[in-house]
């Protein structure tokens, strides 16, 4: 039993920390927002501009999954906190913490590579 309750805790830590991340990372995807459009103001030739339709739709997919992810998140925090768990519960709930480790991923893939970016076409 104090296992179960072990586990229970460790998971709810780990959910509420991602939910943080995850906002973090919601409002970092807003601020790349605006400093692609402060390049598309800038009258660049297509080189900078066809990357910069590829972040813009990259961003827009991964808010949307940001937003899939932190209600996940909150659905498990819900299952957790009415104590409606059966034995099986944490078995049948990894996938989101294979979510979470592939979105991270990506996430800071696609980070590196906007700063990249930046980098080139911003002084």
């Amino acid at each position: 039993m104090q296992t179960k309750i072990s586990l229970v805790s460790d998971f709810k830590f780990n959910l509420e920390t991602w939910r943080k991340e995850l906002s973090f990372h919601f409002d970092e995807m807003c601020t790349f927002e605006e400093k692609l459009e402060e390049v598309a103001e800038r009258e660049y030739n297509k080189n900078a501009l066809i990357p910069l339709e590829q972040f813009q739709n990259r961003i827009l997919i991964e808010k949307d999954v940001i937003s899939k992810l932190k209600h996940r998140c909150k659905k498990e925090l819900t299952i957790l906190n009415s104590h409606k768990l059966n034995e099986n519960y944490f078995g049948e709930h990894k996938p989101i913490v294979e979510d979470m480790r592939t979105y991270i991923k990506m996430h800071y893939e696609l980070k590196e590579e906007i700063t990249a970016y930046f980098l080139k076409w911003l002084d």
